[in-house]
């Protein structure tokens, strides 16, 4: 077991020197405290931009090292567990939705994004324990740096959705693609806040790495990813605030923005079922979507000043709970 826990932790080690060095290269040689403002932290997160780039390549390069695949396993990966999703809804559960892999793939696009940035960033502070004490520079470009990991992963994912849709002859709807952009920034700034909060509070409360695993699982199955929310969900819901309390789950009108301009059907003709149509989403406008996406953005902008400022009152005391 002792050699088996040695050769598990070298990647780590590694990690550590290779940020450690990227650091010590950065011009930024202070730690900010608790009392400078927001404005004067943000500064200083954007003075870092080019380390925050730096930790990105670092991670993604550590992460598959020695892999005969590489960076290939980012778009392996999720092709496989999209085709078992696929498989077991669209197959064996037969719903008979035209496509149905690609309705499912534009809702696990934006996830995944939110997913690997939060649960990864939650756990960074303490991963990286060593250049945290040792070092001075500003602790929430740990979380930006898994958030932007996520990204390119995203990146790799987005190309593996565009071999199926061209495979299976499917096409977005062109005009509703500028949309996309806003849910990007939208789903970046929750999951970047939110992935920032919790990996200071997971320096004092190490169960937290564990909890978030648990959360995420469940607030997955509460996005319309793998069902329709319009056919669904909405139909039983007879209550105004209930809608609206499913609806206030910020990933969901993430993921059906993405189905509305990936999928692009709201309606479509069944090919199995004793109904010859379905309302797979909403009959919403443009307008609709763009509207719910920038109260998304609003709403993430001023969680993310939040959660910089709690990380700012928690920071102080890192070194010595680490």
């Amino acid at each position: 077991m002792t050699s088996d826990a040695t050769a598990s932790s070298v990647p780590d080690l590694e990690k550590d020197r290779e940020d450690a060095a990227r650091l010590k290269r950065s011009q930024t040689t202070r730690v900010v405290s608790a009392r400078v403002s927001l404005p004067e932290r943000l500064k200083e997160i954007w003075n870092c931009r080019e380390l925050l780039k730096n930790l990105i390549s670092t991670e993604i390069k550590v992460k598959y090292k020695g892999s005969f695949l590489g960076i290939l396993w980012s778009m392996v990966a999720p092709a496989i567990t999209l085709l078992i999703f696929w498989f077991v809804f669209g197959i064996v559960l037969r719903n008979g939705v035209p496509n149905y892999v690609i309705f499912l793939f534009s809702g696990l696009l934006f996830w995944n994004f939110f997913q690997l940035g939060v649960q990864t960033s939650t756990g960074i502070i303490v991963a990286r324990a060593g250049i945290v004490k040792k070092i001075a520079f500003p602790r929430e470009i740990l979380g930006l740096a898994c958030v932007g990991t996520a990204g390119v992963f995203l990146f790799f994912q987005s190309i593996v959705m565009i071999i199926f849709m061209v495979v299976l002859g499917a096409a977005p709807d062109w005009p509703m693609i500028p949309i996309l952009i806003l849910s990007l920034i939208a789903v970046t700034l929750i999951g970047s806040a939110l992935g920032i909060l919790l990996s200071a509070v997971n320096v004092y409360l190490r169960d937290m790495q564990h909890l978030i695993e648990v959360i995420l699982t469940a607030w997955f199955w509460a996005c319309p990813i793998v069902y329709s929310y319009w056919a669904s969900i909405q139909p039983h819901i007879h209550t105004q605030w209930i809608k609206f309390v499913y609806l206030l789950n910020p990933m969901t009108p993430v993921v059906m923005t993405s189905q509305r301009v990936i999928y692009a059907h709201p309606v479509v003709n069944l090919t199995t079922g004793t109904h010859p149509v379905m309302n797979i989403l909403p009959p919403w406008g443009a307008g609709s979507y763009v509207l719910m996406n920038l109260i998304l953005i609003g709403a993430g902008i001023i969680f993310m000043a939040i959660a910089l400022i709690v990380f700012g009152r928690l920071e102080g005391n890192f070194a010595e709970e680490l």
